[in-house]
Parts: C-alpha cells; sequence; structure tokens
C-alpha cells in the first residue's frame, strides 16, 4: 500500500512530462511536413538543383 503512495504520483508526473513533450512537439512544428522527408530521399540530387537550389 504504501508503494502506491510513491508510484501514483511518479505516475502522474511521468504523464505530465510526455504531454508536455508532445504539446511542446505541436506547437514548435514537429508536425506540419510528414511526407516531406519521406519524399525528398526520392528525388535525384541533380533533380533538386534544378528546382532552384543553386549547386556548388
Amino acid at each position: 500500500m504504501t508503494t502506491l503512495v510513491y508510484l501514483i504520483p511518479v505516475a502522474l508526473f511521468l504523464g505530465a512530462l510526455g504531454l508536455s513533450g508532445f504539446l511542446w512537439a505541436l506547437r514548435s512544428g514537429q508536425y506540419e511536413d510528414l511526407d516531406g522527408a519521406a519524399e525528398r530521399i526520392l528525388i535525384e540530387p541533380e533533380a533538386r538543383d534544378n528546382e532552384g537550389r543553386q549547386s556548388n
């Protein structure tokens, strides 16, 4: 019974910590472009250079 006195606040703290981390990620724009990275890896480097990026 005394372990519940310790475990319940720890579980609530960890849940609040995870929720705050998720809300921070939402506000900072981490989930704005979900398909961008998956599509960028398929584009050839030459094709990206022709789309407006300057190559060295």
